[in-house]
């Protein structure tokens, strides 16, 4: 695979955004903005925009939050809101009043509005759980299995892309004399517009890492999760897929 194919692939990945993004005016005050990127339920993202003075304040309207409470997922704990706060500060977003908002001026509103659909998408799998009375999130079990393995990793770190774009890794676990410098997303919800959202990114930082740079897709495999084709697509741009229940086998690939 070469970079100039890969620099198209990106290319036509942000085309396709600008092409099947909408607009609607919902009042003289708010802009309704519909993009193609879909959350857990296959449904489109849609965010908000109102102009404030010379500013631009974007908000998902509360809707990431209360889709997550009404599914069951809780994130009232102190630990939950502090891995809510960790993820979203990645972004540089906020919550207010249980909405996720950005404030853009119009130098920066690509990169602002990129950022909140990526904190939008972000905390949706960060925090989906299938069932209500499932009070483990996929990624505490992610992070506990790590600390186990002795694995030294790096935990939600921002990474810029060669678009300019940020995008947020779960573990960033630094090279050593051995093995080269790994990105590892933990997914609790493989299904395809997860697996497309990983693609990009690792496209996107392919200049802006190191040559031997690699990459890994932690999938949570419970209940048959994994949507048929996510692991053969990530495996096509050469990202290693590792079913939880299969993570013992990869311990040599991350550790050391």
């Amino acid at each position: 695979m070469s970079l100039e194919e890969i620099r198209t692939l990106v290319e036509q990945y942000f085309a396709w955004l600008k092409d099947k993004t909408t607009l609607k005016a919902i009042d003289e005050n708010w802009m309704e903005v519909t993009t193609p990127l879909l959350d857990r339920h296959n449904d489109f993202l849609q965010i908000y925009i109102r102009k404030e003075g010379q500013r631009f304040l974007l908000s998902d309207d509360g809707y990431v939050l209360a889709d997550l409470e009404q599914s069951g997922c809780s994130i009232d704990s102190q630990k939950r809101q502090q891995l809510l706060k960790v993820t979203l500060n990645g972004f540089g977003v906020r919550e207010e009043k249980g909405r996720l908002e950005v404030l853009a001026t119009r130098e920066d509103f690509a990169r602002r509005k990129h950022n909140l659909l990526q904190a939008m998408l972000a905390v949706n799998d960060l925090f989906y759980v299938a069932r209500p009375y499932v009070t483990s999130l996929f990624y505490e079990e992610v992070v506990s299995w790590l600390d186990l393995m002795e694995v030294r990793y790096t935990a939600n770190k921002k990474v810029t892309g060669k678009s300019g774009f940020d995008h947020m890794f779960s573990f960033i676990i630094p090279k050593s004399k051995a093995k080269p410098e790994r990105f590892v997303q933990a997914v609790s919800n493989p299904n395809r517009a997860a697996a497309e959202k990983l693609i990009t990114a690792w496209f996107d930082i392919q200049e802006t890492v190191e040559d031997n740079a690699r990459a890994f897709a932690i999938l949570n495999d419970s209940d048959d999760r994994i949507k048929a084709g996510v692991p053969e697509a990530l495996l096509n741009y050469d990202i290693k897929p590792i079913p939880w229940t299969m993570r013992d086998e990869a311990r040599e690939m991350l550790t050391a």
